[in-house]
């Protein structure tokens, strides 16, 4: 059994923080779970170009508004507490943030851990592990 808090985990090196968001990696590939789960905040304003080729990616909202737009059809989703949107075919797509939404993030394949974004908006497959501090 696993056993992680999210609260401690963001005190380390699980807890990566880039450009308009930050993310908080609990269950990572080399946890052999098969997917990665991750707590996810995207900052207010955050304007985010994202366009994951090598991963599938579901994305439940805890808290906080802003919308999600595929850009295959341009059609804009607002995204409130209790929406989920899947990203169930590699989709490019922009994600807004009106306000600060915390996200739960479950990724296929997993991810390792340091991954941020290409110049894609993409994760890369093979990225540096993180290895976890004691």
């Amino acid at each position: 059994m696993i056993v992680r808090k999210l609260q401690e985990a963001e005190q380390t090196n699980r807890r990566i923080v880039s450009e308009g968001w930050e993310s908080t990696r609990l269950l990572l590939k080399n946890d052999n779970m098969g997917f990665s789960f991750h707590i996810t905040t995207i900052y207010e304003g955050a304007d985010l170009h994202l366009h994951y080729q090598n991963h599938l990616e579901s994305v439940y909202c805890i808290s906080g508004e802003g919308s999600v737009m595929a850009e295959d059809d341009g059609v804009v989703h607002e995204i409130t507490p209790g929406t989920i949107y899947i990203l169930d075919k590699n989709d490019k797509h922009v994600l807004k943030a009106k306000s600060e939404m915390k996200m739960a993030c479950v990724f296929n394949p997993p991810l390792h851990g340091k991954e941020v974004h290409n110049a894609e908006g993409a994760y890369e497959l093979d990225a540096e592990e993180v290895k976890d501090e004691k």
